[in-house]
């Protein structure tokens, strides 16, 4: 059975947090001033040989999104994973 994709918060409150985390590790995986990440997107394909624009992607192949999301979500998840254990560790 196929999973589907959830592209939605689950806590939609966290919306701004969430792009400027996105923003945080766009501009230390592209070495650039923190921007509008769909800029920083199309930087760092184009640095990366990916044929990625502004708007439609539909033509990028999965290893080409891959190569592009991949590692941008990677570090995000490790982002949050770190900021969670100095709570925790905060805490007690």
């Amino acid at each position: 059975m196929a999973r589907r994709r959830r592209r939605q918060l689950l806590v939609p409150e966290a919306r701004d947090g969430v792009e400027r985390l996105k923003k945080q590790v766009m501009s230390q995986q592209s070495g650039m001033a923190p921007q509008d990440p769909e800029t920083m997107k199309v930087e760092m394909a184009r640095e990366a040989g990916i044929p990625y624009q502004t708007g439609y992607n539909g033509d990028l192949t999965t290893e080409e999104a891959g190569r592009l999301g991949g590692p941008v979500g990677g570090q995000m998840v490790k982002e949050m994973i770190r900021m969670a254990e100095e709570e925790l560790a905060r805490r007690k």
